[in-house]
């Protein structure tokens, strides 16, 4: 099986607890948590510092959502083996062009943080989630989120700039995400009528396809 070890990102307002529906067994994974960030600090500011949590060499980063964006953004600063990204965005046009307007003209900070972390029906809907448990967990994890972390990383998507495309990455995306709509997209795969929240509610499709696509790049 694939020798070179896997780092994990999670995305944005979630932790490793969205990937706990797939079985990694077998693989050398690790998770990079994410960390406090520094006051103004950039995103690959940021980068290099999450970089420097990375020992092994040559790695394999898998980067959900805004993890897949700080993928690439670690993998400017050090050598990676390949990047795969899941329901993220591998540059700048394929952030949707809403998001970089309210970016550019800074509406998300008027935003009060607590309603940020508030869990709702439109959260479930955009999140493609259904099930009861599905939704819980997304409760449980946005109420354990640090809400300034929550506000300095939407800070970074809505102004991502990114043109470089590396060519050992794979982009895994779903059909119905309507966070990083696909019609943005230009995917390596898609997991049909998935949707943000996939690696939970399509756990088995993605796990099949990561243990396929690790050791095909091993």
């Amino acid at each position: 099986m694939n020798s070179s070890h896997i780092y994990i990102l999670s995305g944005l307002g979630v932790d490793r607890r969205v990937f706990s529906r797939i079985n990694f067994e077998g693989l050398p994974i690790e998770y990079l948590d994410w960390m406090y960030p520094v006051a103004q600090e950039s995103m690959a500011s940021y980068a290099k510092r999450l970089s420097l949590k990375i020992t092994a060499k040559d790695p394999i980063l898998i980067g959900l959502s805004f993890g897949g964006m700080m993928a690439i953004e670690i993998a400017k600063i050090i050598k990676v083996q390949k990047i795969v990204l899941l329901a993220s965005a591998k540059g700048t046009e394929e952030i949707p062009i809403l998001y970089r307007i309210i970016g550019g003209l800074k509406l998300n900070h008027i935003l009060p943080n607590a309603l940020l972390k508030k869990h709702n029906i439109l959260l479930d809907y955009f999140f493609g989630i259904t099930l009861k448990q599905d939704k819980l967990m997304l409760k449980q994890i946005l109420r354990d989120t640090d809400p300034q972390f929550l506000v300095w990383a939407i800070d970074k998507i809505l102004n991502w700039k990114n043109e470089i495309i590396s060519a050992d990455l794979i982009h895994i995306h779903g059909s119905k995400d309507r966070i990083i709509p696909i019609k943005n997209i230009t995917p390596s795969y898609v997991i049909e009528h998935g949707g943000h929240f996939m690696t939970m509610t399509h756990a088995k499709d993605i796990e099949l396809l990561l243990r396929k696509l690790l050791i095909k790049h091993s």
